[in-house]
């Protein structure tokens, strides 16, 4: 998913990474643990915890999107795909509980082999 593509004036647009992604502003905003309405008003998609959120989600997809072939197939690893180590939890459901960073560090170790 490039940046550039899903992002407006240095501020990431929940409408654009739903349409990269093929799928609603409001499904958007409960995979990254947000409500509905956060992506709603423009002062909330521009409060720092609804573009951190955003962001991780961004980070997420682009790091195992090569894995996968399309951002499609990555979105769904995020949302279905339990994570060994972390009780059968998802991407998805670690990112909700502000855990994106344990994410993106387990898939820098599966990368590396350390999990292969």
């Amino acid at each position: 998913m490039q940046i550039t593509t899903v992002a407006v004036g240095g501020q990431f647009e929940p409408r654009k990474i739903a349409a990269a992604l093929r799928t609603s502003a409001e499904e958007i905003a409960m995979t990254v643990g947000l409500g509905k309405d956060a992506l709603q008003r423009r002062t909330r998609i521009n409060s720092d915890k609804t573009q951190r959120r955003l962001r991780e989600l961004v980070e997420v997809i682009n790091k195992v999107q090569h894995r996968f072939g399309s951002e499609l197939m990555a979105y769904a690893w995020y949302r279905s795909e339990p994570l060994p180590g972390f009780d059968g939890r998802t991407a998805m459901q670690l990112v909700q509980e502000g855990k994106a960073q344990q994410v993106l560090e387990y898939i820098d170790a599966v990368d590396a082999g350390v999990f292969a």
